[in-house]
Formats: structure tokens, sequence, C-alpha cells
């Protein structure tokens, strides 16, 4: 239904508008859509325009909705184009964010990190606000990562930390010397005020190492300083280059860095370190033994992967937090595999995928308690994996009537990651299935590290 305009035209020339009420309807004839009227209102030039607005707001009052009268729309008209002129004379001369900047001020200042570096900058007597350069510096990594040039250069004027308006470039680079001189005060202190913040009990703290490397031809130079003429040429070593070659993660050879991280059963970062490229795992545990040791962390048990697991590092772990948990290779610890995985004793059910049975080895003090877990899942996945593969070793070794370990196709077998566990070399340089390999595997699959 809608509100329909019809035009005629006189003889004299003159043109005479009607307005009528109609809607369409479909002609079950021709199947087009026809206009029927409904009511016709007459020439627009004659028309009661009251009625017409009383009938709109009937029709608005039904609906909800509000009808403006012409005089009112009008006078509305004249107040939007006084305004338009009164910000026709505003010029905008400069926008800055604000949204994400205030709230991760209001974070920074809600996990206690302002308040640590403020009371540092306090205790050094600095003239320097070397604290909101770090917020700068932080809000900046969290927007639009730019590097510290680029943060006072170019971010700082796109955002509002009118805090900041003082800086200069050398305050930001001289703001990261000054966090890593407090780096374990800061984190000491953040730390334990995120736990209260969010009432964290730390009972557990997981532990493990990655590694970062890095697009360079050279590993960074050990610093030295040449001691006296006199006492044969010795040096003395200042510092040690982080930036060193060893195998990373990813599996490359490559100057590197070793990144630890220690956190809470949540998550909640406890302490970062991190450590020169060439660094083993299990020589990290004793700087983390002694970092931890002055937090005084209470009754916390320390968790970290089989890479950690060696008797030195147990002493220093028994040490420090006094209780830890380590992942064991379970086929490669001969005590597991000679008294652990022979003991007696029934699996508890925790969950469908998870039985678990502990096992204690030695007395008193000295003892050992193991945890051995069993996940029946995954037991019958590898089952069905292993014989797949046996079946394929032996598809293959059909194929090849003489099977001479220095077949290409044996050579490349042999040095397959997926095969060559289940292959052995006989004395006749002959290539065969190793039964006995398959059955040690066999023997210790019903359990998992």
């Amino acid at each position: 239904m809608y509100l329909r305009t019809i035009t005629r035209k006189n003889k004299d020339g003159t043109e005479i508008k009607y307005y009528q009420l109609a809607h369409n309807e479909r002609d079950p004839k021709s199947k087009k859509p026809v206009a029927k009227i409904i009511h016709s209102f007459g020439r627009a030039d004659q028309l009661d325009m009251e009625a017409l607005i009383r009938l709109c707001k009937s029709i608005a009052r039904v609906c909800g909705l509000k009808v403006i009268a012409l005089d009112e729309q009008s006078k509305n008209n004249e107040k939007v184009k006084k305004v338009k002129q009164l910000f026709d004379a505003v010029k905008i001369i400069k926008t800055v964010e604000i949204g994400s900047v205030e709230v991760i001020r209001f974070l920074w200042e809600k996990l206690g990190i302002g308040e640590t570096l403020r009371t540092l900058d306090c205790q050094r007597g600095c003239q320097i606000n070397y604290e909101q350069a770090l917020l700068a510096m932080t809000a900046n990594r969290l927007c639009e990562p730019e590097s510290k040039l680029g943060v006072w250069d170019r971010w700082l004027s796109k955002v509002y930390l009118p805090s900041c308006d003082t800086l200069k470039l050398d305050h930001m680079y001289d703001a990261m010397d000054h966090l890593h001189s407090h780096a374990e005060s800061v984190e000491r202190n953040v730390f334990f005020h995120t736990a209260n913040l969010f009432n964290q009990e730390v009972d557990l703290i997981f532990y493990d190492t990655t590694t970062a490397s890095f697009s360079i031809d050279q590993e960074d130079e050990d610093i030295e300083l040449d001691v006296d003429a006199d006492i044969d040429g010795e040096t003395e070593i200042l510092g040690k280059g982080l930036r060193k070659y060893g195998h990373g993660k990813e599996g490359n050879w490559a100057p590197q860095v070793v990144v630890a991280l220690a956190v809470t059963r949540e998550g909640l970062p406890v302490r970062c370190w991190v450590f020169p490229g060439n660094t083993a795992d299990v020589n990290t545990v004793k700087r983390v033994r002694a970092d931890l040791r002055t937090w005084k962390l209470g009754r916390a048990l320390f968790v970290a992967d089989s890479g950690m697991n060696c008797e030195k590092n147990r002493q220093e772990l028994a040490r420090a937090c006094g209780k830890y948990l380590l992942a064991c290779r379970m086929v490669s610890v001969k005590q597991i595999k000679q008294e652990v995985l022979s003991s007696k004793g029934k699996y508890k059910v925790l969950q469908d995928n998870l039985h678990a049975k502990e096992v204690i080895v030695g007395d008193g003090e000295r003892r050992r308690r193991y945890i051995l877990c069993y996940n029946p899942n995954e037991a019958k996945r590898q089952l069905n994996h292993r014989e797949e593969l046996v079946a394929k070793l032996e598809e293959i070794l059909n194929r090849h009537k003489e099977n001479d370990c220095t077949a290409q196709w044996a050579i490349e077998l042999l040095a397959s990651k997926r095969y060559k566990r289940y292959l052995k070399i006989t004395k006749d340089n002959r290539v065969q299935i190793d039964r006995k390999a398959i059955n040690e595997v066999e023997k210790y699959g019903s359990f998992s590290d």
C-alpha cells in the first residue's frame, strides 16, 4: 500500500496533481501487477493537509514511530544549520588515539608494574621518568610494534600519553638498560603482586626452554680483558656472548639463544631467563635454582620435561625447591626397566584415557616415587600403527630378492626415521626386519612416559 500521485493536463496547459491511496494486485489474466485505488484524496492544491497528517500520526502510533510536521521539521533544520555553522568555524588540528593506550596504562598500574618501576627510580634518585618510557614501549609493542626510534619519532605523536612529551630518544635506550639491571626485582615484585591479585596458589612451577635463532653469519664473541703482561698473557673473561651456535628446536644449526620460562599451573609467568645458545637444558637448572631460592615460594613443586632429568639436576632441585616432578624416558633408564615396570599393582583409572600407578623405589628420604601412566587409546593407536609399518616393510623386502644393504633402496630405507628402528643388518650385509626390536617395543607398548 502506498500514496500514489497522478497528473492531469488541462486544455490551457496547466497540470493538476491528485493523491490516491493504492495498492498493487496481480491481474488474473495478464499476470501483471495492476494498481487498485482504495481511496482518492482529491486535488493536491485543495487537500486538507491536517487530515493527511492526522492519518500519518495514526499509522505512526501503531508502528511506534513519530511524525514531525513540516513547520517542526523546518525549525529543526534551522537548529541543525546553526550547529553546522558553529562547527564550520572549528578546525581539527590533530587527533590522537586514547582507548587502547588507556586500557594498557590501567593494566600497567593494576599489575603493579608502574609502582615497582617508580619505586626503583626513586631509590636510585633518577630525574628521568624511565617508567613512562617503558610504558610507552610496552604499549607500542601491543598496539603497533616499532623500534625505539619509531616509538619516539613517530608513534608517540599518534597516541595520548602526555607524560611522555618530555622524553628524548636516549631515554628510551637508557630505560632498557635500567630495566635489565633491575629485571629480577621487577619480575619478583610483579609476580607476587599478580599472584595476590588473582589469589594464585604457587604450588606448581612448570619449567621449559626453547630457542630463538638469528640470521647472522657469526656468533657473538666473549668479552675479554687483557691482564698484566707479567702474568703469562692470561686473559679474564668479563662476559659470555649470548648468540652462540647450537641446535635449534626447529632442527637447524645457527647462532641462537636459549629462552627459559617458569609458569604456574594457571600459566602465570614466574620468571624468564636467557642463556647462551650452546647451553644444554640440563645446565640451566642450577641458575634457575639459585634465582628462585631467594623468592621463598614455599611448598612449590617444580615440574619439567625429560630434558632436565639427570642426577646433577635432581640434586640441584632437591636443594632449591625440595620437591620436583620430572618426566623420564622410560626405556632408557635402567632402574625403571628393571624395578619400576616389573612392580606389581593395579592401575588407578583417573580418566578413560589416563590410568596411573605409583611405584616407590628405595626407603627413607632417598626413596623415589615413579608414576606410570597408561593411555589405552594411545596404546591401541600405536599398536595399529606398528602393525601397518611392519606389514609395509615385509612388502618392501619381498619385492627385492637380494636384500643387499648397499642397494639404493636399502640405504634410503635404513635412513628413514619411520622404518629404521625396525630393521637390522645381518652379518652377510643383508637387510632384515628386527623382530627383537619389535618385541621390545611391544613389551613397553602398554606403558607411556
